[in-house]
């Protein structure tokens, strides 16, 4: 008789997960005061939106925020705030969101892509010196799932090479470098508050950084390039209408209230899946380096080595995940530059004036190799308790021992 579920056995967990998003009262309590003021943009002082602000850069040991449409939005206005311009080329990691890249594509700068490190996922330092080009203007380092990229390397890089650094922190709310938070330890920082993320509004996203110009900039160019302080029809840059509306505002300022609470929730039942999981073959949890004093973890993952479970490839071992009751993916199929809009440089007339890489001629092998061995666990999961952290374990654990099943 099989004893994997995914062959007919008895499933290790039929309990529900947790659900997302997490909400109460508050939420509700915060969109009825918006609705009954009257005041559903964010168009005047002292709204919800300024207030979001303001608490959310501090959360984040920042001095000032500028609250935005989306986490594309935020990267995008961060680049245009620092000057990244036609032709100027701007260094990203090649396993990512596609917003990573497509911000540079929006301020006509030029996508390079390059590797990853495999055991932490986050943008390989040595990688970023070896493609750094007289046109080179900026590096976007990604905190993978709130993993702390090495700062320390990539400032000294920065520093050395007069390159604007935008830390990608859709996924870093919370998240700690040597204990401060990420987001405005380079130049400008992007968050993101899309339906999936740790804090959310279904949409939305913020600027962060340190630098009063910066800050002036990335409020105008979200603001159809008004300046505080002039009169409203006055433009000064030429913006786009990214501000974020009070409706937004006010749920994110309900759902930081518990995030510091979550946040800390999910780091405790991640450290256990680390400690449990590595002790099975073939399973290897992301390295955690002593510069991440503190991981958000938006979701959590770990390697998968086919080899160990006797080359039963990952998408099967999915599958059998799934079918034991533990919800799993396997990150993204495809690295950036093997989407069609690089491989066909679908990037309009611009692409007739600026010169771009041939995309088709990358290769960063561990990116790659993540598309084939990478497994995620949803965010929502790890506010589990410490039973539904078990099901995992005893989910991977019998697939393990019971692997001879999924071979063909």
């Amino acid at each position: 008789m099989s004893k994997l579920a995914i062959n007919g056995g008895e499933k290790v967990r039929t309990k529900p997960w947790p659900e997302w998003p997490v909400w109460d009262e508050r939420e509700i309590k915060a969109l009825e005061e918006v609705i009954r003021s009257g005041h559903w943009g964010r168009l005047y002082e002292g709204s919800k939106v300024e207030k979001f602000e303001k608490a959310f850069a501090a959360y984040q040991d920042a001095k000032f925020g500028i609250a935005v449409t989306s986490g594309t939005a935020a990267l995008t206005v961060a680049l245009k705030a620092a000057g990244i311009d036609v032709s100027d080329e701007v260094i990203v990691p090649a396993y990512t969101f596609i917003a990573t890249a497509t911000c540079a594509l929006q301020v006509n700068a030029v996508p390079v892509f390059v590797d990853v490190e495999l055991d932490t996922i986050n943008i390989d330092p040595t990688a970023i010196e070896e493609a750094i080009t007289p046109r080179t203007r900026a590096v976007i380092p990604v905190h993978w799932q709130g993993r702390p990229v090495d700062m320390d390397r990539i400032l000294n890089i920065a520093k050395r090479h007069n390159l604007v650094v935008v830390e990608d922190a859709c996924h870093g709310w919370g998240a700690t470098w040597k204990y401060r938070k990420v987001g405005a330890i380079g130049d400008l920082g992007g968050f993101s508050f899309q339906m999936s993320k740790n804090i959310t509004s279904g949409e939305g996203g913020i600027v962060l950084t340190n630098d009063d110009e910066l800050a002036g900039k990335a409020f105008a160019y979200q603001h159809i390039g008004r300046i505080p302080g002039r009169p409203f029809y006055e433009n000064h840059y030429v913006g786009w209408n990214f501000r974020m509306t009070e409706f937004e505002a006010a749920v994110l300022l309900a759902q930081l209230d518990r995030l510091e609470e979550q946040t800390l929730w999910r780091e405790e039942n991640a450290k256990f899946l680390d400690r449990q999981l590595s002790h099975i073959e073939g399973i290897s949890p992301l390295r955690r380096e002593p510069y991440m004093t503190r991981i958000s973890w938006h979701g959590y993952s770990f390697r998968y080595d086919e080899g160990a479970f006797g080359d039963v490839p990952r998408d099967r071992f999915l599958q059998a995940l799934n079918a034991e009751g533990v919800e799993a993916g396997g990150g993204y199929s495809h690295t950036l530059y093997k989407n069609p809009l690089f491989i066909e440089r679908r990037f309009g007339r611009i692409a007739e004036f600026i010169k771009f890489p041939n995309y088709r001629a990358v290769h960063c092998p561990n990116s790659e190799r993540l598309c084939r061995e990478h497994v995620i666990l949803d965010q929502a999961m790890l506010l589990g308790t410490a039973e539904d952290m078990c099901d995992i374990v005893s989910a991977v654990e019998k697939i393990r021992e019971n692997v001879e099943e999924l071979k063909p």
